[in-house]
């Protein structure tokens, strides 16, 4: 029964850590705008914009392996119940 429990332990570890960071990737996306800055005048919001862009850039990958994780231990998880089934039933 140790093993259920570390299963799921681990499984929402690692669904906390995923909500964390896109909750991150929000609050970074919030000030974030869709428009093309055309005239230099507006350099200095250009430069915001790609700073914030860059930031979301290094949170990216981070959050496409949680979500990797997270469906791996959810298949882990899955697979730990389905053999537990067919075990009981081939008793």
């Amino acid at each position: 029964m140790a093993i259920v429990w570390s299963l799921w332990i681990v499984w929402g570890a690692i669904v906390v850590l995923m909500v964390a960071l896109h909750l991150y990737r929000g609050s970074l996306e919030k000030d974030e705008e869709d428009q093309i800055f055309l005239d230099d005048s507006f350099a200095h919001e250009q430069a915001e914009q790609a700073a914030i862009v860059a930031r979301v850039n290094k949170v990216e990958p981070f959050v496409r392996v949680s979500h990797w994780l997270v469906a791996a231990m959810t298949v882990v998880v899955i697979a730990y119940y389905v053999r537990d089934i067919v075990t009981h039933l081939s008793q």
